[in-house]
């Protein structure tokens, strides 16, 4: 027996509410509609047809790996040694990461999350100066951020000279300045998205807040299976003990 459309709307809406999506319908989706999914996908990673091709006409963004270049990815994260490697680079990290999320509001644990993927995924050499300003190198820095970016802001000029070219490539290769200019282009992103920093806060208890990060991911990479990564790593305990854990130092044995 068909029900009424009213009806199917009603028990839609129950269903959702049930299983914890109370922003169902909420003005907080409002500017995403028609370029994020419908609220009643549950997968925030998961964009339609219509969307991708949205995020491609006005961001450039792509579609997922090769397979074999996703199984490659996946095979360097299982790796001991590189994952020690990122978490060490990323505690060095953690003071400028919270300050630049207390300016900005963005998610701490989003900066560190990607910086975290980034840091694994970094090209060999690429942090010697010498190779940066070769120009071998297009993305620099544990971001992984390009000069583009730095025109994006702002902060470089749409044709700059060779001599802001090298300058830009030597805050890139500042992994405080890095840190800093990731958060700007988030806070880009976000403004162009009609959304604010705050939307990036709760993503294990809000689907809208896991879609809008989903959706800054994406943005980021350009890669449609990078937002998945994105949001495991920032459920990933040793990735929170980092981020908002406080360093003492040692009691010494004479105290």
């Amino acid at each position: 027996m068909s029900l009424p459309r009213g009806m199917k709307r009603v028990l839609t809406a129950g269903l959702l509410l049930g299983l914890g999506f109370s922003e169902w319908n909420s003005a907080s989706l409002a500017p995403l509609r028609g370029l994020l999914p419908a609220a009643d996908q549950l997968d925030p990673t998961t964009f339609s047809p219509e969307e991708i091709r949205a995020l491609q006409r006005r961001f450039g963004v792509h579609g997922p790996q090769p397979r074999l270049a996703q199984l490659f990815t996946h095979g360097v994260d299982q790796l001991t040694p590189v994952r020690n490697n990122a978490l060490t680079q990323l505690q060095t990290l953690q003071p400028v990461i919270q300050q630049v999320s207390r300016r900005s509001g963005i998610n701490p644990m989003l900066l560190a999350a990607i910086l975290f993927d980034e840091i694994q995924h970094a090209k060999p050499g690429e942090s010697l100066p010498i190779a940066a300003h070769s120009g071998l190198f297009s993305t620099l820095g544990p971001a992984q951020l390009g000069v583009s970016e730095m025109v994006k802001q702002g902060l470089l000029p749409d044709n700059p000279t060779a001599e802001q070219v090298a300058d830009a490539r030597e805050q890139l290769l500042d992994p405080e300045r890095n840190v800093a200019l990731l958060a700007g282009k988030l806070s880009r992103l976000l403004q162009l998205l009609e959304l604010e920093p705050s939307a990036t806060d709760n993503v294990s208890g809000q689907r809208s807040h896991a879609k809008a990060v989903a959706t800054l991911a994406y943005l980021h990479n350009g890669k449609l299976d990078y937002p998945a990564r994105i949001l495991r790593y920032m459920q990933d305990p040793e990735l929170h003990g980092l981020v908002f854990g406080q360093r003492k130092k040692p009691v010494s044995a004479l105290i």
